[in-house]
């Protein structure tokens, strides 16, 4: 029978587990780092794992994105782009523990402060900036946008990150400015893959510019503009560079010492960058009142929200909470899509009356515009309610200077429209004549009227007080004045309902039409209607007009048509522009902002 082995004494039996215990730490490290669950990261924020104790093993982690591998008992990690990622714990070739993430682009709002007072943004760079920068390039001319867009801070990283091969900047992240309440100036960011480069790579840049930057051991950098104006802050942060830029100061008044304005304090740079340093949660992205107005506008490639505080004062007269808008390109048409939020019906609820002139004028305009709102409205807007301190003071100024305001406000009816015409006959014999091209055409402008004595008074005064030579026509209830301004000839006609300018070349031959009706069908059922502030420009009709003339009196025909093909080409080199329109209406909630630009077929 086989004996039964003798236990340990207790002593020695304690010693080996305490040995054994010992033994595993230090050499087979079996305790599992918790690397906690699978989950989604934003790229360029760092990431935390193991542990922070003091006497806790250290640890090889791979981050599974090509990077280095670690060795400590705890460590943060970011990663540059989105992904999923494995990470894993190791000791020497043995896995311990390994968790995998997925990594997504880090939403340019998330990295704005959230009490920013103004942001304008490209949401992500791949698939919006391309078309952004081909339309604006076609619009001003190639040279013109790549010297703006140079001129333009981060830009010109941007877009060389767009173009292939390698890069610091981040295709699937944003770009944007925005405007804090406490710094006067702006803020450009930028996503990017690498900070560390991208900060090389824009201090480069601001360099070969001329201008002077003086890195730091944080990794920032201050830069002194060429011109002299006040330093700019280059920083980075989880994964975003940006450039704080400080207000140009103004220049000097009358009197005033550049060294008097050399002492004036300059906007806090080192204030952004704590700001956004601290900034934690979701920043401005979760902003209530963008989220509200985002559902009222279409989708677009570049956005804009805007809700910058109200002084209590000014609150009843100013009664808008904020705007967003989205301009959304397309290859030869970019579209505006905005929303202005009030907190009461704006204009007090009610629609200025519909403009006379558009309804019957002159066909074929090359421009339009219209005004219309109840006058006591508009002075509410622009110089506060009746009696508040704002409006005194504006009162007050004006009857320094002679004026009354508060008659003429009442003597306007609300409405306010200008026709401009373009006379191409006029203008290819004045071209052929002398030899250079000068405009010629008609400015119609017209004003609906309640009383007409306060507006002949300010008329007469402001012909006199500016000491233009005039005659005055007077025939029953009407009143003609006829002066000369620019070398081209105005009339005002006064009547019981309405006030007419017309200046330049007398309308003759044109064909008479409801031009309102005409606008609206074209740009859309309401512009051009009542309560709308509605303004057109037409290139389009302007080389019809140029196209269309067959024989101007006095010129021969094959210099007319020399003229004509000269004149088409050099507005074809001038812009691609063909017509754009803006439309402003009040809506239920605030008011409805739309726009288009529609450029040429190519």
């Amino acid at each position: 029978m086989a004996s039964r082995p003798r236990p340990l004494p207790s002593p020695l039996r304690r010693l080996l587990l305490l040995a054994a215990v010992g033994l595993a730490a230090a050499g087979c490290r079996s305790v599992r780092p918790d690397l906690g669950p699978e989950r989604t990261l934003e790229a360029g924020v760092p990431e935390a794992f193991g542990s922070s104790a003091a006497k806790a093993p250290s640890v090889t982690w791979d981050f599974g994105d090509g990077t280095p591998p670690q060795t400590a008992p705890g460590v943060k990690h970011a990663w540059a782009t989105a992904g999923r990622y494995t990470v894993r714990a190791l000791d020497g070739d043995k896995e311990l523990a390994r968790v995998v993430l997925t990594v997504v682009p880090r939403p340019v709002l998330r990295a704005v402060p959230e009490d920013a007072q103004t942001v304008l943004w490209v949401p992500r760079l791949r698939g919006n900036v391309e078309g952004l920068v081909g339309f604006y390039g076609r619009l001003v001319g190639e040279a013109n946008a790549s010297r703006t867009l140079e001129d333009t801070p981060l830009v010109p990283l941007l877009l060389r990150g767009l173009s292939a091969g390698p890069s610091e900047v981040d295709p699937e992240e944003g770009f944007g400015f925005f405007i804090l309440p406490d710094f006067d100036g702006v803020v450009a960011l930028l996503g990017v893959t690498d900070s560390r480069a991208a900060l090389a790579a824009v201090a480069r840049e601001l360099r070969e510019a001329g201008h002077h930057v003086l890195p730091r051991e944080d990794g920032s950098a201050r830069v002194d503009p060429a011109d002299g104006g006040r330093s700019m802050l280059l920083f980075a942060d989880r994964g975003y560079v940006y450039l704080a830029v400080p207000d140009s100061p103004e220049p000097p008044a009358p009197g005033e010492t550049v060294k008097a304005l050399a002492v004036e304090e300059a906007p806090d740079v080192e204030h952004v960058r704590r700001r956004v340093e601290t900034l934690s949660g979701p920043g401005i992205s979760e902003n209530a009142l963008l989220g509200e107005l985002r559902g009222k506008v279409r989708d677009g490639s570049v956005f804009l929200f805007s809700s910058p505080p109200v002084p209590e004062a000014e609150k009843e007269d100013m009664p808008v909470r904020g705007f967003f808008g989205a301009v959304a390109v397309q290859a030869d048409q970019a579209e505006l899509d905005g929303f202005l939020s009030s907190s009461r019906p704006l204009l007090g609820g009610t629609k200025g009356p519909a403009s006379g002139l558009l309804g019957r004028a002159a066909v074929g305009p090359v421009a339009a515009a219209q005004l219309s709102v109840p006058p006591e409205e508009l002075a509410r807007l622009v110089f506060g309610s009746p009696g508040s301190p704002r409006r005194q003071r504006t009162l007050e100024r004006w009857r320094t200077q002679g004026l009354d305001a508060e008659p003429l406000l009442k003597a306007l009816r609300g409405d306010v429209a200008m026709l401009v015409y373009f006379n191409a006959a006029a203008f290819f014999q004045s071209f052929i004549r002398d030899q250079h091209p000068a405009p010629k055409g008609t400015v119609v402008m017209e004003a609906g009227l309640n009383s007409v004595q306060p507006v002949q008074q300010l008329i007469q005064k402001q012909l006199q007080d500016n000491g233009l030579v005039f005659q005055k026509e007077a025939q029953d209830s009407t009143t003609r004045f006829r002066t000369r301004l620019l070398e081209q000839p105005v009339s005002l006609t006064l009547s019981p309902e309405r006030a007419t300018l017309e200046a330049g070349e007398v309308l003759t031959g044109r064909e008479l039409g409801d031009v309102g009706t005409t606008l609206r069908t074209r740009f859309g059922a309401e512009a051009f209607g009542p309560g709308h502030l509605s303004l057109m420009v037409d290139m389009g009709r302007l080389r019809a007009d140029l196209a269309g003339v067959r024989s101007v009196p006095g010129v021969n025909g094959a210099k007319l048509l020399a003229s004509q093909v000269f004149v088409s080409a050099l507005l074809e080199r001038l812009t691609p522009f063909e017509y754009g329109f803006l439309d402003f209406a009040p809506v239920e909630g605030g008011g409805r902002l739309q726009g288009r630009i529609v450029l040429r077929e190519r």
